[in-house]
Parts: C-alpha cells; sequence; structure tokens
C-alpha cells in the first residue's frame, strides 16, 4: 500500500465516495460488551465452526486443524496436504447442517494435487472419528494450479434448500479470470452436498463453461453467510485499493471485476474508468479506502437485542470487528467493536448464541453484551 496517490488518483476516489451516502464507521463513547479469549495460540484463524456439542473446529492456515471442547485444544489429524505459501493454506470450515444425521464437515484449502505445480482452491468434505478426518472426498478442485500466492477465498456457506456455496479467488489472473465462466477463479460456486452439480445452476446447459458456477466477477471473496430472514448467500471480497465489496451472491450474476470497480491499483494508477456497465451488478456496498473485510456473520441472537440483524464483518486492515445495520439491504451505520484487537480473520454466531471471533496472533475470542 503506497503512502501517497497521485492527485488523478484522489480525484477518482472522491468520485467513486460521491456517489453513496455517508456511512461513516463510528466508534462508540461507551463499550457495552466485554471480550474473553477462549482458545489462544492459534496463529491465523482462517475458518472455524461448531459441532453440535458446542465445541468448535478451527482451521489454521499453516494445515492445522484444532478442535476445542471445555477450553482444551486438540490437534485433529489426517488433514488435507495444502500448498502453502502466502495467502494459500488450510481455509474455512463449516458443519453440515444436518451434522446429527450425516456427520459431514466441509474444508476448503489451497491444494497442490494436478499436474501443475502450485496449487488451487478445493473444497473437500470429511468426517471426524477419533481425532482424525476420516472418508476425505474432494467435492471441487479449481484448474490450474499456479504458483501464485494470492487470492484463493474462500468460504463456504449452506443455503436453506441444502446447497453449498464457496467461492474460489481470481488466483491473480483478474485479466483472465472472473469474466470467463469456462475458467476457474474469480467465482461463487454451487454444489450439492455430495459435490454433484445442481442442474439448475446457470451455466449448467452451456457448451464449455463450469457447470458448478453460480456467480462471477469476482476479485477475492473471503466473507461468506447466509442471511437469516431471506435465506439469500451474502458475501464480501477484497478490493485492490479501495473498492472491497459487499454482495448479495444471484444466479447467473456478474459482479463485473476487473471490468468496472471502484478502486485503483496499488501503485496509484487508474485500474478502470469505469465503476457501472450494463449487464453488471453494482455492489450493496463499497468500502473506500478498503479495510481488507474477512469473515462476516449475522446477528441472529437475542442475546444482543440492540444488535439483532446486524451484519458483523472482519477488518485486517484497520484491526477491528465492523457492525452494521442494515434497513431495506443498505447500510445505514457502521460502528466499531474490539477497536485495535489485531486482524480479525473470521467471526462466528455460536449455537449458545453468543458471537465468537478469530484474531490473527491471539486466538479466538467470545463477546459477552454487559447488561
Amino acid at each position: 500500500m503506497i503512502k501517497y496517490i497521485s492527485i488523478l488518483s484522489m480525484l477518482f476516489w472522491a468520485n467513486a465516495c460521491y456517489t453513496q451516502k455517508d456511512t461513516s464507521i463510528q466508534t462508540p463513547d461507551k463499550i457495552n460488551y466485554t471480550t474473553e479469549l477462549v482458545a489462544s495460540e492459534i496463529d491465523i484463524p482462517w475458518g472455524m465452526d461448531f459441532l453440535p456439542d458446542g465445541s468448535l473446529l478451527v482451521t489454521e492456515i499453516k494445515g492445522k486443524l484444532f478442535h476445542i471442547k471445555n477450553g482444551i485444544k486438540t490437534e485433529i489429524a489426517n488433514v488435507p496436504e495444502v500448498y502453502a505459501r502466502g495467502q494459500g493454506g488450510l481455509l474455512d470450515i463449516m458443519v453440515h447442517p444436518k451434522y446429527k444425521n450425516n456427520g459431514w464437515i466441509y474444508i476448503t484449502y489451497s491444494s497442490p494435487e494436478g499436474e501443475e505445480k502450485g496449487g488451487n482452491t478445493a473444497l473437500m468434505r470429511a468426517k471426524l472419528k477419533d481425532g482424525s478426518l476420516v472418508e476425505k472426498q474432494v467435492l471441487y478442485k479449481g484448474s490450474p494450479n499456479t504458483n501464485k500466492p494470492y487470492h484463493f477465498g474462500s468460504r463456504i456457506a449452506f443455503d436453506n434448500d441444502g446447497y453449498v456455496y464457496f467461492s474460489i479467488g481470481d488466483r491473480g489472473e483478474h485479466e483472465i479470470n472472473p469474466q470467463d465462466i469456462m475458467l476457474d477463479g474469480g467465482k461463487v460456486y454451487r454444489l450439492k452436498d455430495d459435490g454433484s452439480i445442481p442442474t439448475d445452476n446457470p451455466f449448467y446447459n452451456q457448451k464449455g463453461a463450469k457447470q458448478a458456477i453460480y456467480s462471477y466477477g469476482h476479485r477475492n471473496p473471503q466473507g461468506m453467510a447466509k442471511h437469516p430472514k431471506t435465506g439469500a448467500i451474502w458475501t464480501n471480497e477484497h478490493g485492490p485499493q479501495g473498492g472491497d465489496e459487499i454482495n448479495i451472491v444471484r444466479k447467473g450474476a456478474n459482479y463485473g471485476w476487473p471490468v468496472i470497480c471502484y478502486g485503483i491499483n496499488y501503485d496509484g494508477s487508474q485500474l478502470t474508468d469505469k465503476t457501472e456497465m450494463d449487464g453488471m451488478e453494482q455492489p450493496l456496498y463499497y468500502y473506500v479506502p478498503s479495510i481488507a473485510p474477512s469473515g462476516m456473520a449475522f446477528v441472529d441472537s437475542d442475546i444482543y437485542p440492540d444488535w439483532k440483524n446486524n451484519l458483523l464483518i472482519g477488518s485486517l486492515k484497520f484491526q477491528y470487528l465492523e457492525r452494521l445495520v442494515l434497513k431495506n439491504d443498505k447500510v445505514e451505520y457502521r460502528e466499531k467493536i474490539m477497536a485495535d484487537v489485531g486482524r480479525i480473520r473470521n467471526v462466528k454466531m455460536g449455537p449458545d448464541g453468543y458471537i465468537y471471533v478469530g484474531v490473527e496472533g491471539k486466538g479466538i475470542y467470545k463477546i459477552t453484551p454487559i447488561k
């Protein structure tokens, strides 16, 4: 990130901001919650999800998976091999909504499998038995591999119909991958829970297309959550310098990257002169400057009456958890939570109704409101 930008770049940013309502983030005068570190010494807690007994599964990007129960952290054996370079490694994890019946756990990771050197994002499902992953099945593997160390994505979500969604970033090939439905990268994918492809996916019958694609034109989605009321899948994604986005994923929609964008190149030069175009979606919200968004979750618990139905997004760059008040799918208010705690990698609602936050270099925090 450069310290100074050109006058042209500043004007470009100003124009991008002008089209939005001012929703500058607020720092509350009074802190009405406490935080407790419930799992420590996890370097980069990339993904986390809860088992039905309330215990927690946490991925560590370097290729470790931890099971945390009653404050005791145990490393799980037989995790998939990862291409641990740059932003690659063991990424998201999600327990199947019907885990009690089927026992499936879903994991995304940068996989080195394939003829080409390097890696690309894969989705696997497995079961947990005696402290080890068993019955491992690779459901989808992006191709080709590349040794570029960034933009793997990746998050996982299930919709109300039992379909599994996951994201793969553009893998550093933004000129090629995001706008081409015959290529992996810069996409959100939808599969049945067994890995088969739904026949009503938007490009299922298009010759040469990647049939698993549900939406395209993404840069690097690192947050994904199901809206608790509408059931829609929401994402957040990293822009370049400026232009991080919040989007609602729609079937067959093109989110524009890199043809349209509200950001600029890292060297301060203009990436594109277009912020909108026919046939391309506008973001629900965009950030200028970037916050480097990561995990996201909707507050659906009565434990936090003042935060109910708000959206939470972690900021890697500014090291806070962001609370967004929404009205008719528009951002009305932004507030800092856990300011300066560290790089927030993930946030999750626990089955106990509490908010859990993964912070790099520290571990997992629990947020408790002060009554």
